[in-house]
């Protein structure tokens, strides 16, 4: 089954009387349960195709399948619908609010879904104690290290229950022992709760974990390649 098909994108961006080519005619198929890594240097469209995916940028042509729904074809108000249903989002600046406890931060997704007070709680501490962080429910932000930022973002990522997560550049403002956790994390995610995984990065490190590594370059697909996960070195 698949997670994501996207078909024929392409995507320009202008800087000035320069045209960028983003994505130039790439098509993949995600299948369900995977954990794959895009790879390339900046600039070779692996966030674009990532931003894509999850409905946050809208490619010039082409088709982005998420399950059964054509995602690119949406109206904005069921295309927000479906992301915060369907899809979790994991970025490089964590993205957290900085005036909310770790526990309110995990819970905003759900509020925002109706869920209900009682609910929230409980699934959000869940999921702070399933990434490591049970005892910091309280604490702001600013109180965190950014491994342990990161992890509630990953956390908040989760507790909406759902079938994707897409993650940009997750480990490139933490150091080697953080990454290495976070992405244990994630293999861990991926394995016991069938989360679909979509990672773009330039870390080696990270790309080690990937069972599949796509690798991009000026808007296209070079290589596309199953691969043994190994641990990452600390």
């Amino acid at each position: 089954m698949s997670a994501i098909i996207c078909k024929e994108l392409c995507k320009t961006f202008h800087q000035g009387e320069q045209v960028i080519t983003g994505l130039d005619h790439v098509s993949i198929e995600i299948k369900k349960g995977s954990f794959t890594c895009l790879s390339g240097p900046s600039g070779s469209g692996k966030t674009t195709l990532l931003n894509a995916m999850g409905g946050l940028d809208t490619p010039d042509s082409g088709e982005i399948w998420v399950g059964d729904t054509r995602l690119d074809t949406l109206a904005r108000g069921a295309l927000a619908d479906m992301r915060l249903h369907n899809i979790g989002f994991v970025f490089q600046a964590y993205n957290l609010i900085p005036v909310l406890s770790a526990r309110e931060n995990v819970e905003f997704v759900m509020q925002v879904q109706g869920v209900a007070k009682g609910e929230r709680r409980r699934r959000s501490d869940e999921v702070l104690a399933e990434v490591g962080l049970q005892g910091m429910e309280d604490r702001l932000p600013s109180q965190l290290s950014g491994g342990q930022q990161q992890r509630v973002a990953v956390a908040r990522a989760i507790a909406s229950k759902p079938k994707l997560v897409l993650a940009d550049e997750p480990t490139a403002n933490l150091d080697s022992k953080s990454a290495a956790e976070l992405m244990a994390l994630f293999e861990s995610l991926n394995e016991q709760h069938g989360i679909t995984f979509v990672i773009a990065t330039h870390d080696v490190r990270v790309m080690g974990y990937a069972r599949r590594l796509i690798s991009m370059r000026d808007g296209l697909i070079i290589s596309d390649e199953a691969q043994q996960s190994h641990s990452m070195v600390v």
